[in-house]
């Protein structure tokens, strides 16, 4: 039997057994994992910096080395987000809703498990324990495929997991890493329908649209960010400045930095040389309209292809427009349904952005970095999900989860 589903069973061989385990003994087991990321600190540093090596030698861009880099910081991170989890209200078992029919029917909706978790993601080696954790937390089992640049790290994380598990009452073959990455292999786990209960692709655009296409197995799908941030024409100037290049800078290479800015004509004859200089004095390339560059200088010609690209590094588009109508219909135009901003202290301008807008995350006055599953109380995310069904947004513990009802009688026969 190969890898793929030797792997594939014992994770659902598992499934069952996990999906019945107590709070308290899942939460136990979240922070012997914490703590023991942090007590392997070092070897999984070691087996990260294998895998940077080999990004250097391959030319890889420095945004996407970011992306796989574990330092002290990142697994600290890690490990307190296993603990803020461990603090969060466990949803299986929640009674959703409940009613009594006229033949005294008694009728519950009740969360449960989904069941087993198909996980596919490129790069960041995080992914590896959020998706482990989230799993394990709402009684799934997970099936974990993550890339070939990351391989020496995931499977560093995984078996730092497994060793914490064999400490704990929950099963450590609940979380399984394929470690074959080879895209025959991933081919193959499209189609595990019965194994897999839902597939998650967590990456570029080209993954997930690569997943959505051939599945067979249900896909919760997340995706990319063409973020924008519409700086309206009543929009404090400092404020703007600010979340602009928050926006964009903080981390360029993720999915929920801003890729374009839209600036108000009014705002821009004011203020658009300041913006432009706060960009470039953290490196950011501004490629600009051409409005932008009759305003300020040192800007690169914009194309329509950047107004649809996710850079994930310091590259930015900025476009003109004359009114918040403008902003909506290009951000609508353009953008991936992710997160989109709009600095104003126009009421009336927030609202129709508000209601206006396609995207799972939308802000006033703030920054898009902040969609995120830590920084919306949930502890990790597994992705975050710009499709309608199922869920949308920063997906936490309940998206992990689906339902069944329970029918209590009392000899009742239809007649």
């Amino acid at each position: 039997m190969s890898e793929l589903l030797t792997k594939a069973a014992r994770a659902k061989d598992s499934a069952q057994g996990l999906g019945v385990k107590t709070t308290e003994q899942k939460n136990a087991a979240l922070h012997i994992i914490a703590d023991q990321l942090i007590s392997e600190i070092h070897f999984i540093m070691g087996e990260n910096e294998k895998d940077i090596e080999n990004a250097k030698q391959k030319g890889f861009q420095a945004s996407l080395i970011d992306r796989l880099v574990l330092n002290t910081q990142r697994i600290q991170d890690m490990a307190d987000a296993l603990k803020q989890q461990a603090e969060l209200n466990d949803p299986i078992g929640d009674v959703l809703e409940s009613w009594d029919r006229p033949n005294d029917l008694a009728i519950e909706k009740v969360s449960v498990p989904l069941g087993v978790v198909g996980m596919i993601y490129e790069a960041r080696p995080n992914v590896t324990v959020d998706a482990a954790s989230l799993c394990l937390k709402t009684g799934n089992a997970v099936l974990l495929r993550g890339s070939s640049s990351a391989a020496h790290s995931n499977k560093a994380l995984v078996d730092v997991i497994h060793r914490a598990l064999e400490q704990s009452d929950l099963p450590a073959d609940a979380v399984q890493l394929l470690e074959d990455t080879s895209r025959e292999t991933a081919s193959k786990m499209f189609k595990l329908n019965d194994y897999l209960d839902v597939l998650i692709p967590r990456g570029g655009n080209n993954l997930i649209q690569t997943v959505v296409e051939q599945s067979s197995v249900p896909v919760l799908e997340t995706g990319s960010g063409n973020c924008h941030v519409f700086i309206d024409e009543s929009a404090d100037k400092q404020m703007a400045i600010d979340i602009a290049v928050n926006a964009k800078t903080q981390r360029p290479s993720v999915c929920n930095a801003a890729e374009t800015v839209i600036v108000h004509d009014a705002w821009a004859k004011k203020h658009l040389p300041e913006l432009i200089q706060a960009l470039q004095h953290h490196d950011v390339e501004v490629r600009g309209d051409d409005k932008a560059q009759a305003l300020a200088e040192n800007l690169i010609p914009a194309t329509e292809e950047d107004w649809a690209t996710e850079f994930l590094d310091k590259t930015l588009a900025v476009k003109i427009v004359p009114d918040a109508q403008a902003a909506i219909e290009h951000i609508n135009q353009y953008g991936t349904s992710h997160s989109e901003a709009i600095i104003t202290e126009s009421d009336d301008n927030m609202l129709a952005f508000f209601n206006n807008v396609d995207a799972a995350a939308l802000y006033h006055n703030a920054s898009t970095r902040f969609t995120d599953g830590f920084e919306f109380g949930f502890g990790a995310e597994i992705g975050i999900s710009t499709q309608k069904l199922h869920a949308r947004g920063p997906m936490g513990l309940p998206a992990l989860t689906s339902t069944k009802y329970i029918i209590r009688g009392k000899g009742q026969i239809k007649a």
